[in-house]
């Protein structure tokens, strides 16, 4: 119920959202069960849209790529894996502190290996530390069972006043 809240608020904020998911259906395959519409914005609407899983404590984000998502070497754009990754390290944060909005401070990639279009790439992470003001995370893209990108980075706890 929490995501299907979330979708409605954005879709009423972002009028061009419900038009663009429409025709975006689940992942398919074995592990597709469980998968929903992450919430998003504007910003996501133009790659995604993002899907999210609750695994044990945690959550799982996916992409399903497609072909605008390639590069000119007709390979998954690095800049596509870096927006997934900065999204859910930031989205883990995001749980993992009841909610409490954050911003990306710090934020380290490693590519491992490429992705194709037509791949559902597949996110997750785990918090290392927190303080009072910042979070640390790291978290791991992968294609099935093989990981293409590592990631871990540093959050900003925002106060109510940003």
């Amino acid at each position: 119920m929490l995501f299907r809240k979330a979708e409605l608020r954005w879709r009423s904020a972002c009028p061009s959202a419900g038009r663009a998911m429409a025709a975006d259906t689940p992942p398919s395959g074995a592990g597709a069960a469980g998968w929903r519409l992450a919430p998003g914005n504007e910003f996501l609407d133009l790659v995604g849209p993002l899907w999210a899983r609750k695994e044990g404590d945690g959550w799982a984000y996916g992409l399903q790529t497609k072909p605008h998502h390639a590069n000119g070497r007709a390979i998954v754009h690095g800049g596509l894996l870096v927006t997934l990754a900065d999204n859910a390290l930031g989205m883990t944060v995001w749980e993992a502190t009841g909610r409490q909005p954050a911003v990306t401070m710090q934020l380290n990639t490693h590519f491992l290996a490429t992705a194709q279009p037509g791949d559902f790439i597949e996110a997750r992470a785990e918090i290392l530390r927190r303080t009072r003001s910042v979070v640390f995370v790291r978290g791991v893209l992968s294609v099935g069972d093989r990981p293409i990108l590592a990631a871990d980075g540093i959050w900003k706890l925002l106060n109510s006043g940003g």
